[in-house]
């Protein structure tokens, strides 16, 4: 993992074997001025039976390393196992490993079936156990009904199963998934979202996923990697990336997020006391390797404020200036003595009637639990 990373695992991420284990992985492309550090340093461990997602955006690095793992290209420096055994010196084809591109690749002549079984073709498999195969991989994908059909007489969803099919037939130990929902519509993405963790439970296998997606990542994974600028930031499970992000682009490239400064007045090394700029003070926990000392940067979740009258309650107070009604909650935008601004979400009662009206001044309250400190 790149230096400063954090690791947060819970469950069942912490217990199972190594699937995949990427140590000090670096990737440069070009050389002098026009040198390109597409990866830098990047160590991760992938289990066994996971749903690893590498999360950031585009340019971040994440698809150069599931390249890499695939064996497509070649790291600058660093090793790449698979189940503790190094693979660097291995073709793709050699390589336990499948990869379910964006655009799917398939055979727009070939029926759904005839695309399911081309891999096990190639690998030289007999008939029989080809057909078996892919009666059992049209089944996992329920697409029976379509299998004499052409690919390209069929909808993005339907190719994306089939493209999942043909990549699961040969039962690699990886499954490596390059943004393959992006030419999704919404609707479509999120069923196929339901499904593709429906398949990794089914089947076993080692899921790699790759997108900026930040809901498709915290919906699906049993981990995250948030990558930007070649580096990994965090790691952990979805609910400690998004509750308890440690750096500052953590916390606002993942959801909605309020940024506030405050002033260190104590620190002991797990928590320490801090003074907002409404002058009220305010006990958080800080994250691993931070100096707290000075001014420090804050994060709260909009959920996680409670808007309330004008009181001793609140830690902050502002001037109410929007409401944007979102159907399941409701968006309230203040602006702070300061200037700054701050969101608050609150989820909708039945009357749908705001709590507060536009102008008004009304307090915010925060529980210490909903501050998380950060690493700018």
């Amino acid at each position: 993992m790149a230096e400063g990373a954090q690791d947060s695992e819970s469950g069942a991420a912490t217990s199972g074997a190594v699937a995949i284990e990427t140590r000090d992985v670096t990737k440069l492309f070009g050389s002098g001025e026009t040198e390109i550090r597409a990866l830098d340093g990047v160590s991760l461990t992938i289990r066994e039976n996971e749903f690893f997602t590498l999360l950031g955006p585009s340019g971040c690095g994440k698809t150069t390393l599931l390249r890499l793992i695939a064996g497509f290209d070649h790291p600058t420096k660093g090793q790449i196992l698979l189940h503790g055994q190094p693979i660097g010196h291995l073709p793709p084809y050699q390589r336990p490993v499948n990869t379910v591109f964006q655009n799917y690749a398939l055979f727009p002549h070939m029926t759904v079936a005839e695309n399911i079984g081309f891999g096990l073709e190639m690998l030289g498999k007999p008939r029989s156990e080809i057909k078996a195969t892919v009666a059992q991989m049209l089944r996992l994908v329920k697409m029976e009904a379509l299998a004499s059909r052409r690919t390209d007489q069929i909808s993005g969803g339907q190719q994306q199963r089939v493209a999942l099919a043909r990549a699961l037939a040969p039962h690699p130990q990886v499954l490596l998934l390059d943004e393959p929902l992006s030419a999704l519509d919404y609707k479509l993405r999120k069923e196929m979202q339901i499904e593709l963790k429906r398949l990794q439970h089914e089947t076993g296998i080692t899921f790699v996923f790759v997108t900026h997606d930040q809901e498709e990542a915290l919906t699906m994974s049993d981990r995250v990697a948030v990558f930007n600028q070649g580096r990994v930031l965090q790691v952990g499970p979805p609910h400690e990336i998004y509750d308890h992000p440690c750096e500052r682009f953590v916390a606002d490239f993942i959801g909605d997020t309020n940024f506030l400064k405050a002033e260190v007045l104590a620190a002991d090394g797990q928590r320490a006391k801090l003074r907002l700029a409404s002058g009220a003070e305010i006990s958080a926990a800080l994250p691993e390797n931070i100096d707290a000392d000075g001014q420090v940067t804050i994060a709260v979740r909009p959920e996680r404020a409670v808007l309330c009258p004008q009181g001793k309650t609140a830690l902050l107070h502002g001037e109410l200036h929007n409401i944007v009604y979102c159907g399941t909650d409701t968006h309230y935008h203040l602006t702070l003595p300061d200037g700054g601004p701050f969101m608050a979400r609150v989820q909708n009662t039945r009357s749908g009637q705001a709590l507060f009206g536009l102008g008004e001044k009304v307090g915010i309250a925060i529980e210490p639990e909903a501050i998380q400190v950060l690493r700018d």
